[in-house]
């Protein structure tokens, strides 16, 4: 895991000096005190740029950056005079940090797949892009109200605030900068908010399209540009020719990747574009010891396939069949990585690497760690890809306040085709065009009152696992997009919480719907809600399926990008087969026509099967977590109703499957805090263990 930390003490505050009792352990230090910043993990020298316009201003780039050195200069001049935006313009993905004088500037990104934390310290304040180390530096306990919220209402930042899983520890909004002066802080946004009153100007499709197209080519660049990198083999030596087994497959062995840069390749539209757009575009010719330069490998494309799910078969083959004739790109090297049982969902739950917070991947990492093992140094993936670009359901609602009613027909009708047939496939549009008249019509306030006596009462909609709500849909994608249409809503998991710990969320989110707030759209603020769900998942699974000396690149989450797909006209996102519509015009754009049959499907089956698959296969192991669940001791759930849903869902019941990978994911994380050793911090100040020696902090009252 790779970090940076500082912080800014008051002018009356403790000596300077003693901040240099106390340093985080590894850590380069690029300015010293009164306000130092350090690099913390396996940084690369390229992802750590310090520019100095003065003795009294300074900028540090943490990343992947595509701005060059003039350019950083720039940006640190406009930082220096208050447009904190133009840190934020450059392509890739990176964590910005400015100084001037003693005031100093940490902006965070705007999907959130960067944060940046803060707290309370030393009679000032310190920051950190993970939040465990500024829980070691305080001694925090644990959080469990904010677990609560993360299980009850994911996807609601009403629930959760500026919390994190450790009290004291608080997280910056994305979107916004971390302002320090003197150890006072101040958070500001640094995006312009549109108004309610007046709608925001239409861009032209066309022209909105080519936006995307523009962003996505330069996020992709930023990485070609940058320097390749051959992973670290810490003396390890090749064994040497073995049985059935050629060089590539000795690396994987020995869990390093290849050289040079690499894509995932699913076969679905984001995966493929990437692939596709780095295999036609110029970059480095390779690293300094001709790694990654041979003429058909400069891109190393991989695929997954999964031979242990007997469901979702269809979807799996028609998946590898456009993979292959992606693949047939002669810039493209395509290698198929294979794997059974061991590899399903839920395996190998007693080994992996601590997060910085949970996250459902954990479930999940083992698997995606095998196929990215197979990867490359420098490896793209197609994360973040459906929340940039596809429409939330709640932007129904945003036209009819823009009274552009006639834009709900496609997406009704598709709805009310997407479950099949049915006797009440005709009152679908009907249905959805009530529902997202109804959530135009309810104000921010109402409908998160609305879902906290939701939660008191334990009315949980289904989203898809078999169950009706007041007979008005039927189980699968309707039902989901119904559910979808309001102001906030409760989680998957919610369903399996104590009453105690959903009244405690309840009044979480009573007390947000009772503080003023930046009027917004619903559509526009459950679509950003979701996005910043995802991006933190995403970081999750990059640290859970860590591979030593691999990076993970997001394109869809960088800024530019995110900005880009945020000027698509509502009209368009709304529409069926939009995200592989815009999709394949970006690949039009840059040259890219012939894409095969079916490019552009979804993968939510196969999915789904695996997970189910991986639940049958491991349920002994994931039911004896909940023996003695470390989330009961803390009164979150009640072991013997998550055993029985766990059993239940493995025999084949129609139980959300999202919610139980929350709940077990939870508890691997607990055990794996609970079980850590040793602290982020060494010196003669060095702060103890007590977060984790402290264990689960007793609940507050309500």
């Amino acid at each position: 895991m790779r970090w940076l930390v500082g912080w800014s003490s008051t002018a009356s505050g403790p000596d300077p000096s003693q901040g240099r009792a106390v340093q985080p352990v590894g850590a380069h230090l690029l300015w010293s005190d009164p306000d130092p910043l350090w690099a913390v993990g396996d940084w690369r020298p390229d992802e750590v740029r310090v520019v100095q316009a003065d003795p009294f201003s300074r900028l540090a780039v943490f990343g992947c950056c595509g701005a060059s050195d003039e350019e950083l200069r720039v940006g640190l001049f406009a930082a220096r005079g208050g447009a904190l935006r133009h840190l934020t313009a450059w392509s890739g993905s990176y964590t910005a940090v400015a100084q001037v004088g003693r005031r100093t500037t940490i902006v965070g990104d705007l999907a959130g797949a960067r944060p940046v934390f803060h707290t309370d310290w030393g009679g000032g304040t310190a920051y950190a892009t993970a939040a465990l180390p500024l829980a070691d530096l305080i001694e925090a306990q644990l959080d469990v109200g904010h677990l609560g919220a993360l299980l009850a209402c994911p996807d609601a930042p009403e629930a959760m605030g500026d919390g994190t899983p450790y009290m004291g520890v608080r997280r910056v909004p994305p979107g916004h900068a971390l302002i320090l002066r003197d150890g006072a802080r101040d958070i500001v946004g640094y995006e312009p908010t549109a108004s309610l009153a007046v709608a925001a100007p239409q861009v032209d499709q066309e022209q909105a399209v080519d936006g995307v197209r523009d962003a996505l080519v330069e996020a992709v660049r930023a990485r070609l540009t940058a320097p390749r990198h051959a992973p670290e083999t810490s003396g390890d030596l090749d064994p040497g020719p073995v049985p059935g087994m050629g060089p590539a497959e000795r690396r994987a062995a020995r869990g390093a990747p290849a050289p040079g840069i690499g894509a995932d390749l699913s076969g679905g539209s984001a995966s493929a574009t990437l692939a596709l757009l780095a295999a036609g575009l110029p970059g480095m010719p390779g690293t300094l010891l001709g790694h990654g330069a041979e003429a058909g490998e400069r891109l190393l494309a991989v695929t997954f396939n999964d031979l242990a799910t007997a469901g979702g078969a269809r979807a799996r083959e028609a998946e590898l069949e456009r993979a292959g004739t992606i693949a047939a790109n002669p810039r493209l090297h395509h290698v198929v990585v294979t794997a059974g049982e061991e590899a399903l969902p839920y395996a190998a739950l007693d080994i992996g690497p601590l997060t910085d917070e949970p996250g459902p991947s954990i479930v999940s990492a083992e698997r995606h760690r095998r196929r990215l093992v197979a990867g490359s140094a420098d490896h793209f993936v197609g994360h973040g890809a459906r929340q940039a670009l596809d429409a939330h359901p709640a932007r129904l609602a945003d036209l009819l306040l823009d009274r552009r009613r006639r834009h709900l027909l496609r997406p009704a009708t598709a709805l009310a085709k997407a479950d099949g047939p049915s006797g009440h496939s005709f009152f679908v549009p009907f249905t959805v065009y009530r529902a997202a008249r109804k959530l135009a019509r309810t104000s921010y306030r109402d409908g998160v009152e609305d879902a906290a006596s939701r939660l008191l009462e334990r009315r949980f909609t289904d989203d898809g696992s078999g169950g009706r709500e007041g007979g008005r849909s039927g189980p699968g994608v309707v039902s989901a997009s119904l559910a979808a249409l309001a102001w906030c809503r409760p989680g998957p998991a919610a369903r399996w919480l104590t009453g105690e710990a959903l009244a405690e969320v309840s009044l979480r989110l009573e007390q947000a719907a009772a503080r003023p707030v930046t009027l917004r759209r619903p559509g526009e603020r459950r679509a950003d809600a979701a996005l910043a769900r995802h991006a933190a998942d995403h970081r999750v699974f990059e640290q859970a399926a860590e591979v030593r000396s691999q990076r993970l690149h997001a394109p869809f989450l960088d800024n530019q990008v995110v900005r880009a797909c945020r000027a698509l006209p509502e009209a368009l996102r709304v529409q069926p087969g939009a995200r592989a519509a815009t999709l394949r015009a970006v690949l039009a754009g840059a040259g890219i026509r012939d894409l095969p049959p079916g490019w552009g499907a979804t993968s939510h089956a196969a999915h789904a099967a695996a997970v189910r698959a991986g639940l049958r296969a491991w349920v002994g192991e994931v039911v004896n977590l909940f023996d003695a669940p470390l989330l009961a001791d803390a009164g979150l759930v009640e072991a013997r109703v998550v055993r029985k849903a766990l059993r239940a869902a493995a025999e084949g019941e129609r139980l959300p499957l999202d919610g139980l990978a929350e709940l077990v994911s939870t508890e691997v994380w607990l055990r794996r805090l609970l079980a850590r050793r040793g602290t982020c911090w060494t010196g003669t100040a060095a702060p103890r263990q007590q977060a984790v020696a402290g264990g689960v902090a007793p609940r507050p009252s309500l």
